[in-house]
């Protein structure tokens, strides 16, 4: 439109259209460092969840990061690949503002998200300006969780149930109150019975023991390795927060042990076998 009042103008010599055209190629300058100036000095990052499983919707958490010291920036949009993003309104000052996106990944091992687009219309939604970022940001997907009988190393089979180990713990039954010592955490300080004495008094726990699960890779059901990974993922996710799992390859064998953190350990291994030169 002010190419063409611009060619009517030169064309039919009249002063009003020339003040029209000068009025919008002003606007469109104005807009235009107005809108640079907004994408100008931010910094994005992306954050992975703890937990990515193949096949599944996992959230990832955009931040964006205003270095401007007096300006801040409106209708920020943050992308990563595939058109996922977020649209964050407004990022104050030398502040910082987030957003989650949902991202999905087909294959387990190594992956990773190398660019992320930061772009606005801002201010009058005429034209969309863009950066684009490079980021480093590496992670591993999780098999895919298929759900299977339990298998492992054939004692759980012969075995039901738990065993009581009478020794002080944390996930047994409450056994009886004693004295606060110093080395008891405060999650079992009994508030309730403390407040009636002068000292403090803590619940004491039986330990509860449940016998060790060896996942035998090669041993779970399955026509393909991946489908046999995959339950074995399901396997460790299943159990390991409540009884040692440890995990058998063709050459070598995790010891068994509980807890989130081994959990994660195991679930890396199951992601990279395979992958890797060195696995």
């Amino acid at each position: 439109m002010t190419l063409l009042l611009g060619f009517s103008a030169v064309n039919t010599g009249n002063n009003l259209l020339f003040l029209i055209v000068s009025g919008l190629l002003a606007f469109m300058s104005v807009t235009g460092l107005v809108g640079m100036m907004n994408i100008k000095g931010l910094d994005p990052d992306i954050q992975p969840p703890e937990e990515i499983f193949a096949g599944m919707a996992s959230t990832f958490k955009l931040r964006i990061r205003n270095t401007k010291r007096f300006i801040p920036s409106f209708l920020i949009r943050v992308e990563c690949f595939g058109g996922q993003g977020v649209t964050i309104p407004l990022v104050p000052r030398s502040d910082s503002a987030s957003g989650n996106v949902t991202l999905t990944f087909t294959e387990r091992g190594h992956s990773g998200i190398g660019q992320i687009i930061v772009s606005s219309p801002f201010p009058v939604n005429f034209f969309t300006r863009y950066w684009i970022f490079a980021v480093d940001r590496d992670f591993v997907v999780f098999p895919r969780l298929i759900h299977g009988p339990l298998s492992g190393n054939g004692l759980e089979k012969r075995t039901s149930g738990s065993s009581i180990h009478h020794g002080r713990g944390l996930d047994g039954e409450l056994e009886r109150i004693s004295a606060y010592s110093g080395s008891e955490p405060l999650r079992m300080i009994h508030w309730k019975l403390s407040a009636r004495s002068d000292d403090l008094l803590v619940k004491v726990f039986g330990s509860q023991a449940t016998m060790p699960l060896i996942i035998d890779l090669n041993a779970q059901p399955g026509q393909s390795m991946e489908e046999r990974i995959s339950r074995a993922a399901w396997l460790v996710k299943h159990w390991v927060r409540n009884r040692p799992v440890g995990l058998k390859f063709e050459n070598r064998i995790i010891p068994a042990e509980a807890g989130h953190r081994h959990g994660l350990k195991l679930m890396t291994e199951l992601a990279l076998w395979g992958k890797d030169d060195t696995t």
